[in-house]
């Protein structure tokens, strides 16, 4: 798929998904495997945010690694099904977002990079 700019981008084709890990070891490893596994073009991890919520009646607070995965959208169930069979979390956060616009030969690589289906 070669990039056209008269090409309109359809939104809603590619999302960012963010998933939180307890470490930088947890945070490699996921991100390798789901670049791996085609399921991700790319992964940006931020280290040290903040999170603060309540979990068993607790206001909790710790640092976290975010994870900012770019992938199609249609698989991101896919995506978080890895997540949760590779987090070692018992509830992983993983919240996806449909990517509305941006830059197309960056979105073309996207679709390059992440195949439409099960690869």
């Amino acid at each position: 798929m070669a990039f056209n700019p008269q090409q309109k981008y359809k939104p809603g084709l590619h999302s960012v998904a963010y998933v939180t890990t307890p470490n930088e070891e947890s945070a490699l490893k996921l991100s390798r495997k789901l670049i791996e596994r085609k399921l991700a073009a790319c992964v940006n991890i931020v280290p040290r945010v903040v999170s603060i919520y309540e979990w068993e009646g607790k206001i909790k607070e710790h640092h976290e690694i975010l994870l900012v995965i770019k992938t199609r959208s249609a698989r991101v169930d896919e995506l978080c099904q890895f997540v949760r069979e590779n987090h070692p979390y018992s509830v992983a956060e993983v919240v996806a977002l449909s990517i509305e616009n941006g830059n197309p030969a960056y979105l073309t690589w996207l679709s390059k990079a992440v195949p439409e289906g099960k690869h």
